[in-house]
């Protein structure tokens, strides 16, 4: 078979690209080369978790017969955000971890993500040994060998307590909230744990009927968020998307504060309170410069990696940082998470807005966002953007920019397309600068 998992698990449209079949064989292979190494005497576990799309529900059993055919005790989540089901996999002891989502994505797609022990994400050699391993079968136990299913039943009130427990006794009494849940797996937990740490919480997006998931809702529209911190004159309003492991905001003008912000002002939080190992903050090279401004004058150095928030973590984890993360608002906070949590993130901002009186505005203010241009570029040889007069055009716009601006060239992992993009003090001259560039590409890298 050609490359199954993606950057984020396998993902495609549900019952199409998708199927329960796949889902199935996926987990029996999954098993088999997750589970070597388990303890003598004892049965190996994974546990299973969704988020609200209707297609998760055969998905899920599909993946849970794939897992107990191959001799794995599952414990059944339920509906949860993805990064309880990380914090579950490592509490429970579990050998690997399983969510059927597709995040932020469309209502009829889906996906399967797997997580080793400790709830981390697999590396590619793992995910491909699992791909080689579904395509070579196996005699598979039968009788007493075969796996147990059985439902958690505090799948919400544990992973509650952990998130509440990060808050080191510190009460949230005093703010008032919108959370945009959209209609998604934080749907029950996240208004619970927003109330239990004292919060004024309220809900929208929290009505999951299996169709409306991410539909003019959560972190990809926030709109609806935005109405409701106007109308309730609300401190701030948080949005997490179907499976709650990103988080942007408004504050209470309304205004958007992006994932940028919300990494800079947590990484000054932790600097202040001596959390911060090697005043380091890892992101992407997508990032905005202006969060590279902020962190400079804050005394805070800047790790990029590529995008994605694997390879975020990843330097994370080599380089014994606490604090990474995404402009689309991945937050990683790794002394308490694996993962992105949006519910985590929230909760962090508002104990920073706690901690100092300030408002959600006054503490995003440092990230001036620079004006960001992006070009996609497509029909063109992606496998040369090393072209000597592509890179001579690239070096003599950002000499013209210096340190106001910003040019990022990179060719697209998945399509024969090569991306543009410029920062720059104005809209027009960003968008000046990339139309130049792209023009560039078209002729050097021309098929």
């Amino acid at each position: 078979m050609g490359r199954l998992f993606g950057t984020d698990g396998v993902r495609g449209l549900a019952n199409g690209d998708l199927t329960a079949d796949l889902a199935l064989h996926l987990g029996e292979a999954a098993a088999r080369v997750l589970v070597g190494g388990t303890a003598p005497g004892r049965r190996p576990l994974a546990v299973v978790g969704r988020d609200t799309r209707i297609s998760g529900q055969f998905l899920e059993h599909a993946v849970v017969a794939g897992l107990a055919s191959a001799g794995v005790d599952v414990l059944r989540l339920r509906v949860v955000p993805t990064p309880g089901v990380a914090y579950l996999t490592d509490r429970l002891q579990a050998d690997l971890g399983v969510v059927i989502s597709a995040s932020h994505n469309p209502m009829p797609d889906n996906g399967i993500k797997l997580l080793g022990r400790g709830g981390h994400k697999l590396d590619d050699a793992v995910e491909a040994a699992i791909e080689e391993a579904m395509d070579t079968p196996v005699a598979l136990p039968t009788g007493a060998d075969v796996g147990r299913v059985t439902p958690y039943a505090s799948t919400v009130a544990d992973y509650s307590a952990h998130l509440v427990e990060s808050l080191d006794g510190l009460r949230l009494d005093g703010l008032t909230v919108v959370l945009d849940c959209a209609h998604g797996a934080a749907h029950e937990v996240g208004p619970r744990v927003l109330a239990a740490a004292g919060a004024t919480v309220i809900p929208i997006g929290d009505r999951p009927d299996g169709l409306n998931i991410n539909s003019g809702c959560g972190s990809t529209d926030l709109r609806a968020l935005r109405q409701a911190v106007l109308e309730h004159g609300a401190d701030a309003g948080f949005a997490v998307d179907g499976d709650a492991d990103r988080c942007l905001a408004v504050d209470h003008t309304g205004l958007t504060v992006d994932g940028d912000q919300l990494l800079a002002l947590l990484a000054v939080a932790l600097k202040d309170r001596g959390r911060l190992p090697e005043d380091t903050l890892v992101v992407t090279v997508m990032s905005n410069l202006g969060l590279h401004h902020a962190m400079r004058d804050a005394g805070i150095r800047v790790q990029q990696t590529a995008v994605g928030d694997r390879y975020v973590l990843e330097a994370m984890r080599s380089g014994g940082w606490s604090i990474g993360g995404e402009q689309s608002g991945h937050v990683i906070l790794g002394d308490h998470a694996t993962t992105g949590d949006g519910l985590l993130t929230a909760l962090q901002v508002m104990a920073r807005m706690k901690r100092t009186g300030r408002s959600l505005r006054e503490l995003a203010e440092p990230v001036v966002r620079l004006p960001q241009v992006l070009v996609n570029v497509p029909g063109v040889d992606r496998g040369r953007t090393d072209d000597e007069v592509l890179l001579a055009a690239v070096a003599a716009a950002e000499e013209a920019l210096g340190d106001s601006g910003r040019v990022l060239l990179r060719a697209s992992g998945t399509e024969p397309l090569v991306r543009v993009m410029v920062e720059a003090p104005t809209q027009a001259e960003a968008q000046r600068v990339a139309d130049g560039l792209a023009d560039v590409v078209r002729e050097r890298l021309a098929l």
